[in-house]
């Protein structure tokens, strides 16, 4: 194991990345009694890994629960986080998701959707690796930057 990593079985090693430590920390913000305050952030960010095997084992059409629109919003939130410490504009996610799995994911800064995602198969939110997850979080948070550097006065209007 390498300095600044952390190893789980499920998802590989989880790599000393901004926006993996934006994500836990959002997480964090939601525990109120301190049920997780001696868990590492793998553990933490367990849930969104989801295997290839998990996710055919996954019907392809299901009702997605609570638990894993939260998680979804938290990801999100964090994206914003990012986009904010990166930029200093400040953005709010707001989804709309249909009980089947399927809807709208928007970032927005000011006047400006900075990022714009259509999601389905909500319930099989995952992905394989932290490495992954990582590069996931990274993009979206790079693209609603590149959003603002384009339309800076829609942005912080």
């Amino acid at each position: 194991m390498s300095a600044g990593t952390e190893t789980l079985p499920r998802g590989g090693e989880m790599p000393a990345n901004e926006f993996l430590k934006q994500l836990a920390a959002v997480i964090r913000a939601e525990d109120s009694y301190g049920s997780w305050d001696g868990k590492p952030d793998a553990e933490l960010l367990e849930e969104y890994i989801v295997t290839a095997e998990e996710r055919r084992e996954m019907p392809i059409m299901g009702d997605p629960d609570p638990d894993l629109l939260w998680r979804v919003e938290k990801f999100y939130e964090a994206v914003a986080l990012l986009l904010e410490k990166r930029t200093g504009a400040m953005a709010a996610q707001m989804s709309k998701i249909h009980h089947e799995g399927f809807g709208r994911i928007v970032l927005i800064s000011g006047r400006l959707v900075v990022l714009s995602k259509h999601v389905r198969d909500i319930h099989r939110f995952g992905f394989e690796t932290y490495v992954r997850l990582a590069e996931a979080g990274e993009q979206a948070s790079r693209d609603a930057a590149d959003m603002i550097a384009r339309f800076p006065d829609a942005a912080s209007a």
